[in-house]
């Protein structure tokens, strides 16, 4: 029997809502460059101040984590797959620039969400 797309969406939307801890490593920005072709995933560090939220090492300034962001990435990555894409960050950079196994789980799924989103001409948000 094939999985219901609209209960498989609801589970994704409820695990979306849990607390996660925020990676002492950094974080990613991860969008498309359909022209081209590409999944790109822009860097960015950060520190996690006493609250448990992401700052910016050199301002101290909370990093929000919805609407625009100023901030320059460290370094910028690309792919045509999300395989690609997540070999070069997490096996090509040494030292590796995720710290935490779930941060690393969240990336290869958005990468496979991005690449789906490339392929199929669809629109890609960021979970």
């Amino acid at each position: 029997m094939k999985p219901d797309p609209e209960t498989l969406k609801k589970i994704d939307d409820e695990l979306s809502k849990r607390h996660i801890d925020l990676d002492p490593g950094g974080y990613f920005i991860i969008y498309l460059d359909r022209e081209k072709e590409l999944i790109c995933g822009e860097y960015y560090t950060n520190i996690i101040n006493e609250k448990g939220l992401a700052a910016d090492p050199e301002t101290g300034e909370v990093i929000p984590a919805k609407g625009p962001v100023k901030r320059t990435p460290s370094m910028t990555f690309t792919g045509r797959t999300a395989k690609e894409l997540c070999v070069k960050i997490v096996e090509q950079t040494k030292p590796s620039l995720i710290t935490m196994l779930d941060h690393a789980a969240y990336l290869g799924r958005e990468c496979v969400k991005a690449e789906y989103a490339l392929i199929n001409e669809t629109e890609y948000i960021q979970d």
